[in-house]
């Protein structure tokens, strides 16, 4: 495959590769368009080991954008951002910035667990089978191996009795549940959310929040894109409100939430909180 080249020399990118600190991701001036609309607009920002970082924000403001960019599953478009030390799906040489092959890319994403909005488990497996795909096929563990760690991780999230479930016999709030424990199975030093519970109906919001906490409390990394205030209030280490493209204000949840510095914060805060 040939490299295919992206110039950061715009965004004074220093020559080199190496992060600025040991924070388990770090964001560098991050930009993305898509054509000419200008979605990300210079995003500076790390996560420590441990972290746990909600994002907020109005739709629209470029939240889920800039965590598909963390995984390289948006392209940057100028800028670097590293996870675990690593240039994240790029390799810089001489101030340039060289994509990664499919494979290597893969290989990135393997340490990176992901939970969308919409579950995406495959329909034609069964819960216990869309939990032990990955680790077979990426990591070639032994499918008995990866049976056993599949039954843990259902038994983690609440559902040991839906192994043979597929997902649609299951509740949206199971397959969510369902969606984190396939990402668990991967062991990722990395997890991201992307607005999980927004697609649930309110009275099957709490059993995913649940599961969230359960990993916050056993020290798992986190950055959580969502729209639950008291969520990011009660488990959030870290709080960002995200407007057009940039990050307006960030700090302690509770400071962030009860006294807000900036006026488009109030003004988001004022609407959503009750």
């Amino acid at each position: 495959m040939s490299e295919q080249s992206q110039d950061v020399t715009a965004v004074k990118a220093p020559e080199g590769a190496e992060p600025p600190s040991d924070a388990l991701v770090v964001a560098e001036n991050v930009h993305k368009n898509f054509g000419r609309l200008e979605v990300l607009k210079g995003i500076d920002l790390e996560v420590e080991r441990g972290e746990v970082m909600c994002i907020v924000g109005p739709s629209g403001s470029g939240k889920s954008t800039f965590l598909r960019c963390i995984n390289h599953l948006e392209k940057l478009t100028a800028g670097r951002l590293w996870v675990n030390g690593e240039l994240m799906g790029y390799r810089q040489k001489r101030g340039r910035l060289y994509e990664l092959r499919d494979s290597e890319i893969a290989a990135q994403r393997s340490d990176i667990g992901m939970v969308f909005q919409r579950f995406n488990l495959f329909p034609h497996l069964s819960a216990l089978g869309n939990i032990t795909e990955a680790p077979m096929q990426v990591k070639r563990m032994p499918r008995a191996e990866a049976t056993a760690k599949a039954m843990e991780l259902l038994e983690r999230v609440g559902l040991p009795d839906k192994a043979d479930a597929y997902p649609e016999q299951l509740s949206g709030g199971q397959q969510q549940r369902v969606a984190i424990a396939r990402a668990l199975a991967m062991e990722p030093s990395l997890m991201l959310f992307d607005e999980p519970t927004s697609a649930l109906d309110p009275e099957l919001v709490g059993e995913v929040l649940d599961v969230m906490r359960d990993l916050a409390e056993g020290g798992m990394t986190m950055v959580i894109v969502t729209h639950e205030m008291g969520f990011a209030r009660e488990v959030g280490d870290s709080l960002v409100f995200m407007d057009d493209g940039m990050v307006v204000e960030s700090g302690v949840p509770s400071q962030v939430l009860s006294d807000p510095q900036h006026e488009r914060t109030q003004a988001f805060l004022s609407k959503v909180l009750f």
